[in-house]
């Protein structure tokens, strides 16, 4: 049986990548609500905790939230988060989004782009807590 991570003296860090919906476009031009981002970062923090401790875990707070650039309906993200720190039951979280590909419409409805650098939309800083046994 493989240790979990937290046993092997590695980084904890997990990566989710998405394709964010037209469902997701909450305003006009296809803008997607920050919340939106915000549940991807709890998406991440539950993967952390699992590779953690083998339990999904409880977001506590977010210490910090900032929303850099824009997100689109038909953008590609790539959410990544780690642990930074760890108490007895808590563990400190970083969280970053970055957008890594676009749709190019006006070339066609199918037609998108790589981006050369990844551009960063949204970091955070939060707790996560592990419940008692």
């Amino acid at each position: 049986m493989q240790k979990p991570a937290s046993d092997q003296n590695q980084p904890i860090e997990a990566l989710l990548r998405i394709r964010v919906s037209q469902a997701d476009a909450h305003y006009g031009g296809g803008l997607v609500a920050g919340a939106k981002i915000m549940e991807y970062f709890g998406d991440v923090a539950t993967e952390l905790c699992i590779r953690s401790d083998g339990d999904e875990g409880l977001f506590a707070a977010y210490e910090s939230v900032e929303f850099k650039a824009p997100v689109y309906a038909g953008d590609f993200l790539e959410v990544r988060g780690r642990i930074v720190s760890k108490g007895r039951r808590s563990r400190k979280i970083e969280l970053e989004a970055y957008k890594v590909i676009v749709p190019e419409y006006d070339k066609g409805p199918s037609k998108a782009r790589v981006l050369d650098e990844p551009i960063l939309v949204a970091t955070a800083k939060g707790t996560v807590v592990i419940p008692k046994e």
